[in-house]
């Protein structure tokens, strides 16, 4: 029997990782990881993550520039400082809440 996997994020929430610093706000997850073989690899092997959990791509940023992130769930906390994030592509998918988190604008769906 397969196991049903729940993501601990949801689209529009403020995540940072775990260990780098970096944030960004979830617009996408993938239920275990879909990414290239090679991009794997390319992670050092003493932190690389399992591959069967939930993957998040990001609309992140750090402190020099903005970029597309993919994470593993387990290297991921919520991000609960309230600063805005930067990005410049998250005003085509998103809006700001009153609470400073993004909703998905109308007709996006998952």
């Amino acid at each position: 029997m397969n196991r049903v996997k729940s993501a601990k994020f949801c689209i529009g929430q403020v995540v940072r990782h775990r260990l780098f610093p970096f944030r960004g706000v979830v617009f996408d997850v993938d239920p275990e990881f879909d990414n290239s073989e090679e991009w794997y690899e390319s992670i050092p092997a003493e932190i690389r993550p399992r591959k069967d959990q939930p993957f998040y791509h990001l609309f992140a940023e750090n402190a020099e520039t903005e970029y597309i992130a993919y994470v593993s769930e387990q290297n991921l906390l919520e991000d609960r400082s309230g600063e805005p994030v930067r990005h410049p592509q998250l005003a085509e998918l998103f809006s700001k809440t009153p609470d400073g988190g993004y909703k998905p604008k109308g007709g996006m769906r998952h």
